[in-house]
């Protein structure tokens, strides 16, 4: 299955008989059948595409997804009869009110911190030998962490408005740490002064939105498609156009997909390029394959090997399940 993505100002889609067209200046750079298609995400202005192609994506079951330049998502084009369950939605907002929201706003941070943790394991291995001082500051980096994440265990609250707080506060501290372990990773390869989310116009905070946006995407699929309401989040308040479940279940994936992928990528010398304020064309499109690469690459999940992809699938449906009450809710954790 191939994920489209389109970068280029000017492109047009098209239908021609079973498959997709693509072209470039009246010209086609290439023609997929929409079975082989799972999803489309359309990442800049000036593109066109016809009813036709609207209707067979629909048809296939493929969301078409509209980002800005900077990686922002803005629109979402789904079949309604995606989300046509009714019983996981009622039970989703019951859940607000009782225990098993506060058990999921506690899971979905415990899971970033520990992939966070997983994260900054993965890049110290290699510095063990080669920086050996820089290897003792993020392990002691890595022990502050697990002391901080330890606290959520020790959290109270029979509401998630109630818990919130707390959880966020544990959060913000945990990162605080992380941020600064990969502010000392990067070194004097690039210049990072620390996590900066709208409006950044730095290379990594703007590589990092970009990258958090397709993850994004990806994420507010698996939701439509476990029959969620994307609106009604738990760890993230509610507010008009604001899709919180979609925020609260891509807080376990971020540091897995997005941000090991662009440390790596800075590390081995590429370069982010900004243009006038902003990720150039060249650059949107390396971050957009190396995401979408990551989000193919498999991961141990359940005892057997996964696409990350599929995995962010199944935590959604789990998410579902533990709505209603057929199990438990177990955070995902990225090797390293």
């Amino acid at each position: 299955m191939t994920e489209v993505f389109i970068v280029n100002f000017g492109t047009s889609l098209g239908k021609k008989s079973e498959r997709l067209v693509i072209k470039e200046q009246g010209k086609v750079v290439e023609e997929i059948p929409f079975q082989d298609v799972s999803s489309l995400t359309i990442a800049t202005r000036g593109v066109s595409l016809s009813s036709d192609v609207v209707r067979e994506c629909i048809e296939h079951g493929i969301q078409i997804n509209f980002l800005t330049s900077s990686g922002k998502p803005y629109a979402k084009v789904t079949s309604p009869q995606l989300s046509g369950t009714v019983i996981t939605r009622r039970e989703q907002i019951l859940a607000y009110t009782d225990a098993r929201g506060t058990a999921l706003a506690v899971a979905f941070i415990e899971g970033k911190l520990k992939n966070q943790a997983n994260v900054l394991k993965y890049f110290a291995k290699y510095r063990r030998a080669a920086d050996p001082a820089l290897y003792r500051e993020l392990e002691a980096r890595l022990k502050r962490m697990e002391g901080i994440r330890a606290e959520l265990g020790g959290l109270t609250g029979t509401t998630v408005d109630e818990l919130r707080g707390a959880v966020f506060s544990t959060e913000g501290r945990a990162a605080q740490e992380y941020w600064e372990g990969i502010g000392l990773l990067l070194g004097e390869k690039v210049e990072f002064s620390g996590r900066e989310r709208r409006g950044a116009e730095d290379p990594v905070n703007s590589a990092l939105n970009y990258g958090y946006g397709i993850l994004y995407s990806q994420v507010w699929g698996a939701v439509t498609l476990a029959g969620l309401e994307p609106f009604a989040g738990f760890l993230h308040t509610d507010r008009p156009g604001k899709p919180s479940l979609v925020l609260d279940l891509t807080e376990e994936f971020r540091a897995c997909v997005v941000d090991r992928t662009i440390v790596g990528m800075l590390l081995r010398g590429s370069e982010v390029e900004m243009e006038e304020g902003r990720l150039g064309d060249a650059t949107r499109r390396e971050l957009a394959r190396r995401v979408l690469e990551r989000l193919d690459a498999e991961e141990s999940y359940d005892g057997k090997k996964h696409k990350t992809k599929t995995i962010i699938q199944r935590q959604a449906r789990r998410v579902a399940s533990f709505l209603r009450g057929e199990g438990r809710y177990k955070p995902f954790v990225a090797s390293w």
